[in-house]
């Protein structure tokens, strides 16, 4: 998990820094009517039914040209090089920065966080590197217990001790070492509210596993670690979201990652991880009571709508896809917390423990 083709020192980043950027002001001096960056377009997904595109591809899709023809270009290519010259000051000084860190350096110019966000994708793909490489770090957000141990940084992480009691994700993943676990199997949860009833249910320390959660929309170092443990341990890892469009979507970005960060898919997403609930199924399964639906609204609809155009879906997780259309056809979703209609424990001692041991996932 080093990113982009493995680099693993600060000083080989301050090389392909000092190299492009060379080249960028030979390439303005010599003629500015002439000058264009090339920047690739990666993308993840489409919307093509037909199965014949190349999303699967980690290559890119296609190239944006920047110019100084154009002014919104210019301020663009501003805002790139004052942000790379604070990439190359981390990395000279060997501290880590975050994105809003970066953007209150400049705020007059960046405007908004968003323009500093595109100007980190555009040096990542430029540079052929992940955005950890640069030393900028998401303020992280993850949660993770259960029965595991690893270092980071020097620090150690003993959850097995006290498996049900939570320990923030690691942001510098590339520091954790010295992994160890005994653990049965990674259980993924959306978010923290379900994290807390499994620590209060005692789940780790009763099914001998490892639980986390992104806490909604997964962060990079969420991913990151997450897909660090499973290519060490070789875990079977299962997911539990809500049965709505967001729950859904949030799956997808474990699984497939996300448009945003496309150029670095295949070191985030995970291939093989089993989504057990909740489905709309569940309710008359475990017999909840109908209250416990609630109706589709109309952003509901039109996010599941297009999802539902999402190429992936189609070529890689088919029967994904049908519980998604069957979502829209009912019009209705429903929380993983309307399983305490039975019980506050029953997520714990019999939903998850049913679903992963009678194998009812896809």
């Amino acid at each position: 998990m080093e990113g982009n083709n493995s680099i693993s020192q600060p000083f080989e980043m301050l090389i392909r820094i000092r190299e492009f950027t060379r080249s960028l002001i030979k390439g303005m001096c010599a003629e500015q009517s002439s000058f264009v960056v090339h920047i690739d377009r990666f993308r993840n997904y489409c919307t093509d039914s037909s199965g014949y595109c190349s999303c699967s591809s980690d290559t890119a899709k296609g190239k944006e040209v920047i110019t100084l023809q154009r002014e919104c270009h210019v301020h663009r290519l501003d805002v790139l090089l004052r942000v790379l010259l604070i990439v190359q000051q981390l990395l000279q000084e060997n501290k880590h920065g975050s994105k809003r860190d970066i953007f209150y350096m400049h705020p007059s110019v960046f405007r908004e966080q968003s323009v500093v966000d595109r100007a980190i994708n555009d040096i990542c793909i430029l540079l052929q590197c992940s955005r950890h490489n640069l030393n900028v770090v998401s303020v992280g957000k993850g949660l993770v217990m259960g029965w595991i141990r690893f270092s980071e940084a020097g620090r150690k992480y003993d959850c097995i001790n006290h498996p049900n009691c939570a320990h923030p994700v690691p942001v510098n993943v590339e520091e954790v070492k010295d992994i160890m676990s005994v653990a049965k199997y990674i259980l993924i949860v959306e978010k923290e509210s379900v994290f807390q009833r499994l620590a209060n249910d005692q789940f780790c320390k009763k099914n001998q596993c490892i639980v986390i959660t992104g806490r909604g929309y997964p962060d990079v170092p969420t991913r990151r670690f997450l897909r660090l443990i499973i290519e060490k341990l070789c875990l079977p890892t299962y997911c539990l979201v809500d049965c709505d469009p967001y729950g859904f979507d949030i799956l997808t970005t474990y699984r497939f990652g996300s448009m945003q960060m496309a150029y670095d898919a295949k070191f985030l997403r995970i291939t093989k991880i089993h989504w057990i609930g909740v489905f709309l199924s569940d309710v008359d399964k475990f017999s909840l009571p109908k209250h416990c639906l609630l109706p589709l609204t109309k952003e509901d609809k039109s996010r599941t709508e297009a999802l539902l155009r999402r190429c992936y879906l189609e070529r890689e997780v088919p029967e994904w896809r049908l519980e998604l259309e069957f979502l829209l056809q009912r019009g209705v979703k429903f929380e993983i917390e309307a399983l305490s209609a039975h019980s506050l424990s029953f997520l714990s001692d019999v939903y998850v423990p049913s679903k992963i041991q009678g194998e009812l996932y896809m």
